[in-house]
């Protein structure tokens, strides 16, 4: 029988529809990965521990007290393995994919309850959907809609949508067919028939359908983790691909107390929705024993708002989980322990460049000690000595009388932001009052009250000595003084509910972004002109921290750098101002390195810094290696890389659609051939970088008389009669099986056995370790053979071909739109020490700490990023 060619036409009627329906599916996309960055937007928004108590509280509700507690451990847990986000991620993808699937399972299936042509004709549908392997839909996904989020939510929802619509239809059609009579007896209208008797009766079975729907969605978006979906899938596939029993254990008990979760809650949400439900359940309680009310009760909802409020102030004050100060890390010890004691007023730029500067002499070496003062005591500490420098100081107008008092005693080392300006400010709703002579004639709008910030701030004596008597503010207003806090929450209080208010402020600050705010014109300049802002070191410190006033010199931010900064120190909250400095500097790499430059390492920035690339990478050492290389690098040069996993069919898919910029491993012009010749027309072949690869099956030294692919021939028995092979998809695994075994006549009576190369890597230690026989699947270069004592088979009829190099592949846009990083790409080349020994330096360093691996192999190796990323000028 002539073989029919039902898969080629699947793949013409898959390429006709992405050829010719791509609006719809840019639309499908666009409308998935709005309400996916929605949804998790809120639940990535709260503390953890807030957020976990929230959802206890839920159960509480719902379940009862003991599941309450019980959720909210797990939850904490979650937290305290610091996969929180990711978990986050995976449930706002269940949500998504669950709601979507609802919304047209319901109908569905009410339709198909109501007319059985409709049900004859979707059940058969409804059957090849849910019995088609879930790793299928994946497939038409990415070609439809690429790679990440909105292919894993659709595949979701075409897997987890067979149970939905055959329990709506189960329930409706189970309710007693004698009430249905009854009701049309009595004359209502089908629709209200529908409403009012069969879904309250279905409910039960409905709500089993949806529960349901949201397990199987929670089975499947893991799966979708596989096309660079976000979430606990990607975390469990990377850990599939690495043999990481920690991280896949990890992930897999997060997707656990999930599924337990999402499964409990859904299931007991029936008994809310359901009369039936309410009334077993009010039995249920009725029947409980007395001594175990309590842990049958469940709040009203005014109970358990009471109950969010609590756990709100509860999870602010906790900090024993999840906590992820990662510290200071010394990148060049310069200070070798130096102290230095750095002032600060309370005040958003100071607070902000005070511990950007703290992180970056921590990183280098010095041991910085920071503390809040009053202007005038800041001041009088520095003079004193007690102080060695401060990066807040507004001159010369704002604090031209403390450098007046001071200046002899004092070091400017220079302004590092400017002009800023002094302003009185009212929020805009407040009409008439444009400038500071409208204030003088509307007293009695803002009570006679003009708010202002600390006592001994510039701004405030220019108020009181200058700016209230230039204007007659000083005999109809009073200045309250307090502190920059206390006037930022006045000014809040206030523009909440619409009352007048007057406060003190300046540019820049956040406030301005937060609130609709005028800044009152100073037509007679009481307040001065605009100033800048200085840093200023006690006497003499430049000569004995010459490193540091040189730094502080050179020390330059501009207004999107510095309320970026602010932002950022903001969202990490209070008493974790490093911590946002932290996030600040990965956001913006190569800063550190720009603002504190080693002596004689100074880093530059690119022609192209601030482009962001999409690296993609194979979970293969050369691949990995070379990856987090680019990635160092092209942060030292300021660009902003990002870098994900994937196979070598997703790769490249997604690098001929333009969703992947640029990956580093492609073995030609062998291993990879079927790939490149199907997808060469949307790629660009940027160069070779390493020559001189080999694909073979390599065995034990310890295995005597096996030498070649001909020896094994004959000894199945010695080796299980399998050889152990890596990914399935790989060139060298389809060379393997439909050419290698046939060409040596080992087809039939050897299995190569399909897995990955860690499981490869994990069986050849295990039996080497036993002094076992075993064949596997390897390539040169490879740090096996470093590690092992390994025989490489050879080949005498070349049945592998000609040897591979290694290519760096790109999306034929790619030299267009990052013309710096192609033509430093063009010129790369390794040689195969400097690969073994930076793949050797990872690997030494552990499964997710790539980027130390890295740096350790560049701190051996100076120069290597002017090497590889020259910038000329």
């Amino acid at each position: 029988m002539p073989r029919l060619q039902l898969g080629d036409w699947i793949n013409s009627g898959v390429n006709w529809l992405r050829d010719n329906l791509s609006w719809l599916f840019d639309f499908i996309s666009s409308v998935v990965q709005g309400m996916y960055d929605g949804v998790n937007t809120v639940l990535s928004g709260p503390e953890p521990l807030l957020l976990a108590g929230i959802l206890a509280l839920l159960a509480w509700w719902l379940r009862g007290l003991l599941p309450a507690v019980l959720a909210f451990l797990g939850f904490a847990l979650i937290d305290s393995i610091e996969l929180w986000g990711e978990a986050m991620n995976t449930l706002a993808l269940v949500l998504v994919a669950g709601v979507i699937t609802i919304v047209f399972a319901v109908p569905l299936g009410i339709w198909a309850s109501r007319n059985r042509a409709v049900s004859a004709v979707i059940r058969p549908v409804l059957d090849f959907m849910q019995t088609m392997p879930a790793f299928v839909y994946l497939i038409p996904g990415i070609f439809f809609f690429g790679l990440g989020v909105v292919p894993g939510v659709v595949a979701t929802v075409i897997f987890s949508m067979p149970p939905g619509v055959r329990m709506t239809e189960l329930g409706i059609r189970q309710v007693d067919a004698e009430l249905v009579e009854a009701a049309d007896a009595f004359g209502t209208h089908p629709r209200r028939t529908l409403l009012r008797v069969q879904l309250p009766l279905a409910l039960p079975t409905i709500m089993a359908g949806v529960n349901q729907v949201i397990m199987l969605a929670l089975s499947m978006v893991v799966i979708a983790g596989m096309v660079g979906a976000e979430g606990l899938g990607s975390t469990v596939f990377q850990a599939i691909s690495s043999v990481d029993v920690a991280m896949g254990f990890e992930g897999g008990i997060a997707v656990v107390i999930l599924a337990m979760y999402l499964d409990r809650m859904t299931s007991a949400l029936n008994q809310r929705v359901s009369p039936l439900a309410r009334r077993a359940l009010a039995k249920e309680k009725a029947k409980a024993l007395s001594g175990l009310k309590v842990l049958h009760w469940r709040p009203a909802t005014s109970v358990a708002m009471v109950g969010v409020v609590v756990l709100a102030l509860v999870a602010g004050g906790m900090s024993m989980f999840g906590g992820d100060d990662e510290g200071p890390k010394v990148s060049a010890n310069v200070g070798k322990g130096q102290s230095v004691n750095i002032g600060y007023i309370n005040w958003d730029e100071g607070v902000a460049s005070t511990f950007l500067w703290k992180e970056l002499l921590e990183q280098r070496g010095f041991k910085p000690k920071v503390q809040s003062y009053d202007v005038g005591a800041l001041y009088t500490g520095m003079a004193a000595g007690n102080i060695d420098f401060e990066t807040d100081s507004w001159l010369p107008t704002t604090h031209a009388s403390y450098w007046s008092k001071y200046k002899s005693k004092l070091e400017n080392l220079g302004s590092w932001y400017g002009p800023t300006s002094l302003e009185v400010a009212v929020p805009s709703y407040v009409k008439g009052v444009k400038t500071l002579e409208d204030l003088e004639k509307k007293s009695s709008t803002f009570k006679k009250k003009i708010v202002g910030i600390e006592p001994g701030a510039g701004e405030m004596k220019l108020m009181q000595d200058k700016v209230m008597p230039g204007y007659g503010l000083n005999k109809n207003f009073s200045l309250v003084k307090g502190s920059t806090a206390a006037m930022l929450s006045q000014l809040d209080r206030s523009y909440a509910k619409k009352e007048p208010i007057a406060v003190t402020l300046w540019s820049p600050h956040w406030a301005y972004d937060k609130y609709k705010l005028t800044k009152l014109k100073d037509p007679k300049g009481a307040f001065g002109k605009g100033d800048h802002i200085d840093s200023l070191a006690r006497k003499g410190f430049s000569k004995e921290n010459p490193q540091v006033a040189k730094w502080i010199k050179n020390f330059k931010l501009d207004e999107k750098q510095l309320t970026s900064l602010e932002s950022a120190i903001q969202d990490a909250g209070k008493g974790k101002e490093q911590q946002g400095v932290r996030a600040w500097l990965k956001q913006n790499p190569g800063m550190a390195n720009k603002l504190a430059p080693v002596p004689g390492g100074a880093d530059q920035k690119g022609k192209d810094a601030g482009a962001a690339p999409m690296i993609g990478y194979f979970p293969w050492d050369e691949d990995i290696a070379t990856t987090y290389l680019w990635k160092n690098v092209l942060e030292r040069r300021g660009y902003k890389p990002e870098i994900k996993q994937y196979d070598v069919g997703s790769m490249f898919t997604g690098m001929s659609t333009g969703q992947v910029d640029v990956e580093f491993d492609g073995w030609l012009p062998v291993a990879q051939k079927q790939y490149w010749d199907r997808y060469k027309k949307n790629l660009v072949d940027v160069g070779s970088w390493y020559d001189k690869t080999s694909l073979e099956i390599a065995v034990p030294s310890y295995v005597k008389d096996v030498k070649s692919l001909a020896d094994l021939k004959g000894k199945a028995g010695t080796f299980g009669g399998k050889i152990v092979g890596i990914e399935p998809g790989t060139g060298e695994m389809k060379l393997l099986k439909g050419k290698v075994l046939k060409e040596y006549g080992l087809d039939k009576e050897y299995k190569v056995s399909d897995g990955s190369s860690p499981a490869m890597l994990a069986e050849l230690e295990r039996s080497y370790a036993k002094k076992e026989p075993v064949a596997v699947v390897l390539w040169t270069p490879h740090w096996a053979y470093s590690k092992y004592k390994l025989t490489k088979l050879a080949d005498p009829k070349k049945a592998f071909g000609a040897s591979n190099q290694l290519h760096t592949l790109a999306n034929k846009s790619f030299p267009k739109k990052f013309p710096e990083f192609n033509g430093w790409l063009k010129k790369w080349h390794m040689t195969e020490k400097e690969l073994a020994t930076l793949e050797q330096s990872i690997q030494d360093a552990g499964k997710g700490n790539e980027e130390k691996g890295v740096q350790k192999w560049m701190d051996a190796h100076p120069g290597i990023v002017d090497k590889m990323a020259p910038v000329t000028s």
